[in-house]
């Protein structure tokens, strides 16, 4: 059983933390570059543990694990080492004519120590990437792995402990018990990413003490085919973006809304596609993910009676496994059109016109992605513009997470605040605004002794 990490223990690691970053040296770009660089190193010379980590919590594949684990880690740090000290430079800005003379520029300074609270289902690198970005913009960071996925947590305290010092990079293993003590602590940013129903309490313990928090969360991302999309490309891509690790993916397509002149041709292609990537008995597949635990495989099953299954539905208790559903005939107040999926299980509804779909994600809280397969700018304006999500694809699914260039993270209640690139280091620095004015000469109408001071003042702002 994991120890948990007491309120003791995990002060002293803060305080520690604390002192340390009072020291400055984090501050310095050629220490944040050089801890980056040990970052990348640490984490290649134990790829094939990470590997067999993942395997053993999760049942992923080597192609996943490098795929959406490992290799995603790498982009994010290679593309913040190359442009980390553009980043960081102060930003000059312009000044308006009532500060003629005095010069404006804005400077990333790092919160100081942050808290980065990981989730289950992608365990190595939905903790790693975080922490990218909070190197780069020169925080020291305390990581809270899941308690769901124990081998990925004990390596990367392995890691982490090997490459730096716990006053510098620490993890706090454990499960409820720890995380609550980590909420009870003065952290200067908290980075959440998991469910809904924690992310309330992270910010409610959070907002105890006016922490700033960026909370990544789910919720139920649609999926949209119109009539005029291409058929057997989008089953595909649906597919791969559905049932990747079983459909634990926070922005995996949760439901499919399907226009009716295509909804018979898009299921039978979707039936060809499941058995060529998973072939004709997935749960025996040794490549095919497992659900993380029996709770959550007790959850999934519960969601097969909401519906009608047309294909799959195959479980096995003992692997803690479900196949690829398609499950037609449900009703929008069913628990499997109301709560987030986060598995393999896929609920089919049908549309007749565009705006009904939009009137129907629009009735519902807003979405961490959405995904449209159509052929036809003016439907893909139509969705863009009227449906509010935190980001997603026009004919695909998921890979809308892989650009660094991109921002990642939801809006309302499927979260808030993003990171990736560029975006990662923004979350972790307070834009700090600083205008330096001149000493050659002074206004001296802004001083309440001045004469006509109001008349000049009223001419420079109309």
């Amino acid at each position: 059983m994991m120890k948990e990490a007491s309120a003791a223990e995990v002060n002293q690691i803060l305080q520690n933390q604390k002192f340390y970053f009072a020291s400055q040296e984090t501050k310095s770009i050629d220490f944040r570059l050089e801890q980056l660089k040990k970052l990348k190193a640490g984490v290649k010379m134990h790829e094939q543990k990470i590997v067999k980590a993942l395997a053993l919590d999760l049942n992923k594949s080597e192609l996943e694990s490098y795929s959406t684990e490992i290799g995603i880690l790498y982009e994010e740090i290679n593309f913040s080492m190359k442009r980390l000290r553009k980043w960081a430079k102060p930003k000059k800005v312009r000044t308006a004519l009532t500060h003629a003379g005095s010069k404006g520029y804005i400077l990333p300074e790092p919160y100081g120590a942050v808290l980065i609270i990981a989730p289950w289902n992608y365990p190595f690198q939905l903790a790693l990437s975080p922490l990218v970005g909070a190197i780069a913009a020169g925080n020291t960071a305390v990581i809270k792995p899941s308690e769901l996925t124990p081998n990925v947590s004990a390596l990367i305290a392995d890691i982490l402990q090997e490459l730096y010092p716990s006053s510098y990079i620490a993890v706090a293993e454990g499960g409820v018990s720890t995380s609550q003590a980590l909420l009870d602590q003065p952290f200067d940013y908290i980075f959440f990413t998991g469910s809904v129903s924690v992310g309330k309490v992270v910010m409610e313990a959070a907002s105890k003490k006016l922490t700033p928090v960026t909370l990544e969360l789910g919720g139920k991302s649609p999926t949209i085919v119109h009539e005029d999309a291409n058929i057997r490309l989008a089953a595909k891509r649906i597919v791969f973006g559905k049932f990747m690790n079983a459909g634990q993916t926070c922005i995996a397509p949760d439901y499919l809304l399907v226009h009716t002149k295509v909804k018979a041709a898009l299921i039978e292609a979707m039936k060809v596609t499941i058995k060529e990537f998973y072939g004709e008995q997935p749960i025996e597949n040794s490549s095919y993910s497992k659900i993380v635990n029996g709770h959550h495989y007790n959850r999934l099953t519960g969601y097969l009676n909401d519906g009608t299954i047309i294909f799959g539905g195959e479980k096995s208790d003992d692997k803690n496994r479900i196949a690829p559903t398609l499950l037609d005939e449900v009703s929008p107040d069913s628990p499997v059109m109301t709560e987030e999926i986060f598995g393999p299980i896929f609920p089919v509804m049908e549309y007749t016109s565009l705006n009904e779909a939009i009137t129907f994600i629009n009735s519902r809280p807003k979405p961490l992605a959405l995904y449209l397969f159509t052929q036809n700018k003016e439907t893909e304006d139509q969705i863009t513009g009227r449906v509010s999500f935190g980001g997603g694809c026009i004919n695909d699914a998921l890979m809308h997470i892989a650009p660094p260039y991109l921002p990642f993270g939801g809006v309302g209640e499927s979260g808030m605040g993003n990171y990736h690139g560029k975006y990662s280091f923004e979350t972790f620095s307070h834009s700090k605004s600083v205008l330096k004015q001149t000493n050659r000469f002074d206004f001296s109408f802004r001083y309440p002794s001045a004469k006509n001071g109001l008349k000049l003042v009223k001419k420079l702002l109309k």
